[in-house]
């Protein structure tokens, strides 16, 4: 990835961000937007069944592939600030970013609180590596439909416990919740434990997470499924890269042997292609150098 400089509109949000492993950037996108979005999801919340299980907990509502229900979805997933933050966070650990999720949330009254965990803790590496590494895998993005407040349902944050990671549980008393407004993000690291909080109010609790993953991890939803090509070739090149038709270099994820992009436009040619990352090229020039003239 090409590391540009950080913008003074970025920087104070990153070092909030990598201090207590969360931040929320105010007033990104404008309320109507929000509202839009919202109404075009409308008939899908009415229409999903409640989630099952003990994680997703029974009265929440959760579908994603929310690119191809709303066209004000590519709003968010691509804004501008957003997106820097996160090049930032995960730029230093992949070549690219990719779309990891888009999925969209209802906290229905009565539900109760979701188990605190970290989300990048479904890749096993993340926890075979040692906590003072440093790498960050995922970044979240939440996004309220409705006023988020403690007493709702807002995601319950433990500030600090990315820098934690070998604990599995800190004590109820040293989380918070925060109220958030639509047009608002709260962003907050895949190492930052956290979840749902109860929803003790006699509304739903509406809202939209979009993450972000390294580019070299499999995302938590199949992009290139829930897109395929006759989808994302609707999508801006820019957009298409993000949900993963894009090589991340070297040469990972590939079809025949070429970057992914070129199956939006039929994929005319045949013959492998490498995409090699700045220090493989170095080896390389390394290697033949270091070798006896013929």
């Amino acid at each position: 990835m090409k590391h540009e400089p950080i913008s003074s509109a970025a920087q104070p949000h990153i070092d909030i961000l990598m201090t207590q492993g969360y931040c929320v950037v105010d007033n990104v996108i404008p309320a109507a937007v929000v509202q839009g979005l919202a109404s075009d999801l409308g008939g899908c919340f009415a229409a999903t069944q409640p989630s099952q299980g003990p994680f997703y907990g029974a009265d929440t509502v959760r579908f994603g592939g929310l690119l191809d229900r709303s066209p004000l979805s590519a709003l968010f997933v691509q804004h501008p600030l957003i997106v820097e933050i996160v090049e930032a966070i995960l730029g230093p650990w992949c070549n690219n970013i990719q779309l990891n999720l888009t999925q969209a949330i209802e906290i229905r009254p009565g539900a109760q609180q979701q188990v605190p965990h970290r989300d990048q803790d479904m890749w096993p590496v993340s926890r075979m590596l040692p906590c003072d590494h440093g790498a960050e895998y995922l970044v979240n993005v939440m996004w309220p439909f409705t006023e988020y407040r403690p007493e709702n349902g807002s995601t319950i944050l433990w500030p600090g416990s990315h820098r934690r990671r070998s604990e599995d549980l800190i004590a109820p008393d040293q989380a918070t919740s925060l109220e958030i407004a639509p047009g608002s993000a709260l962003l907050f690291l895949g190492s930052t434990l956290h979840c749902g909080g109860a929803n003790r109010t006699a509304a739903a609790r509406r809202g939209m997470i979009v993450s972000y993953a390294l580019g070299w991890l499999k995302p938590y939803e199949i992009q290139t499924l829930v897109y395929p090509p006759e989808k994302a070739r609707r999508f801006t090149p820019d957009l298409a890269r993000l949900v993963g038709y894009q090589i991340h270099r070297p040469n990972l994820g590939n079809v025949e042997g070429r970057c992914p992009s070129e199956l939006l436009g039929g994929l005319q040619q045949n013959g492998a292609v490498d995409a090699l990352a700045a220090e493989q090229i170095a080896l390389i020039e390394a290697f033949h150098a270091q070798r006896p003239a013929c």
